[in-house]
């Protein structure tokens, strides 16, 4: 199995060192980077404006790794008087790193669909919620506490920018490494990745590709472009990535 990670740095090198401790042919090829985003000098203010018992939420840990020195420039420190929630185990460990506060997460899937399903989340009305995320994303969350009777709020605090590559010459690098085995993380990167080889490369290669992904929801869309055999992984960190591959090994 010679497998192609196409997560961003440094969580894409992170795996493919673990993955070639453990014997496996692996290759890092990051689709998109990460910038601060355009709203961080607001998010102190709106974080001050909530009130106890209010609601945050942090999409990812790049949100955490963008916001927390936001937050301190400012002089501030995240209130302790609110609820902070996380879509992953990762990300909320993050949260907790730099805060000191409990911060929920959905232990069963690391999804919007099961953070959704938590009974604290079901009493929302009349809360405010902020949602502390990258240049898009989550629409599902929001629209579900919206309907719930909370007041939410999006905070940008990174940009998702994609990596440019030639697709023909990366079509023949990955072909002759005998790449069999890919790592997508979001739908973003799954349509990028689609879109960047020519139809001759998706055709006889890319889509015949095992690919190992971290929801339901993506593995639909993959399927609808075309991959049959699609694999998700019990979580969207590098440890939950780790345990789905080595199935295959």
């Amino acid at each position: 199995m010679n497998i192609l990670v196409t997560r961003p740095s440094p969580a894409a090198d992170h795996l493919v060192s673990r993955l070639r401790s453990c014997g496996q042919v692996a290759w890092a090829f990051p689709l998109i980077e990460f910038t601060p985003g355009s709203q961080l000098d607001i998010l102190p203010s709106r974080l001050e404006a909530l009130g106890p018992g209010d609601l945050v939420f942090l999409l990812s840990q790049h949100a955490v790794h963008y916001a927390n020195p936001a937050i301190t420039r400012s002089g501030k420190t995240w209130p302790a008087s609110l609820n902070y929630y996380a879509i992953g185990r990762s990300t909320a460990l993050a949260m907790h790193a730099v805060s000191g506060h409990s911060v929920v997460w959905p232990h069963e899937q690391e999804i919007s669909e099961v953070l959704i399903r938590l009974p604290e989340l079901q009493q929302v009305a009349g809360k405010q919620v902020l949602i502390l995320r990258g240049n898009g994303g989550r629409e599902l969350l929001a629209e579900t506490l919206h309907t719930r009777g909370a007041k939410v709020e999006f905070i940008e605090c990174y940009q998702r920018c994609a990596k440019h590559y030639h697709g023909a010459e990366e079509g023949r690098r990955w072909r002759d490494r005998g790449i069999d085995t890919l790592v997508v993380t979001s739908g973003e990167m799954l349509q990028q990745l689609y879109a960047l080889f020519p139809a001759i490369d998706r055709d006889a290669w890319l889509l015949h590709c095992r690919l190992v992904v971290v929801s339901e929801r993506l593995a639909t869309l993959a399927r609808d472009l075309g991959w049959a055999n699609v694999c998700v992984a019990g979580g969207a960190d590098n440890d939950a990535l780790l345990r789905a591959l080595n199935l295959y090994a």
